[in-house]
């Protein structure tokens, strides 16, 4: 999928999507979604790419930018060629995720509605970003200083 595939799969199995999640390592939020997110085996290859540790001349990081995704504004999901943020990346997060943990669990029966996905996600983002000021960090700021 656009070159950013990380490893080799077996010619014995079927080729899968690779799918990334790009978050920010700092947010304790983010960090656990990150460590505890596990796809549906039949969906693909999940890919994690903290944000805070990758250079900006990563390919995928130029391709956040060039569509002007600001990751200060939430987490990315790229899929099928298609990039999902926010509540929209919530969403998608919990209809491909498998049922076993208790992340996942709690996920999908919070966000497999959209609806449901539109409606806390403001707030966690809030959140997100009071622990990240109680933590002293500085915002992604992957756009330059739209937030100013």
């Amino acid at each position: 999928m656009d070159g950013y595939a990380i490893g080799t799969m077996s010619d014995k199995k079927p080729k899968t999507e690779e799918i990334w999640f790009v978050y920010d390592g700092q947010c304790p939020l983010c960090l656990m979604g990150a460590t505890y997110f596990r796809i549906k085996e039949s969906v693909g290859k999940l890919n994690l790419l903290d944000k805070r540790t990758t250079p900006d001349s990563h390919p995928l990081i130029q391709e956040i930018n060039a569509n002007r995704l600001d990751l200060d504004e939430g987490m990315v999901l790229k899929m099928g060629g298609r990039f999902y943020q926010g509540a929209e990346a919530l969403n998608l997060m919990a209809l491909i995720g498998t049922n076993t943990g208790w992340f996942n669990k709690f996920n999908a029966s919070l966000f497999t509605s959209k609806r449901m996905a539109r409606f806390w996600y403001p707030s966690m983002r809030a959140t997100r970003n009071l622990l990240l000021r109680i933590k002293g960090v500085e915002k992604i700021n992957n756009l330059g200083n739209v937030h100013e």
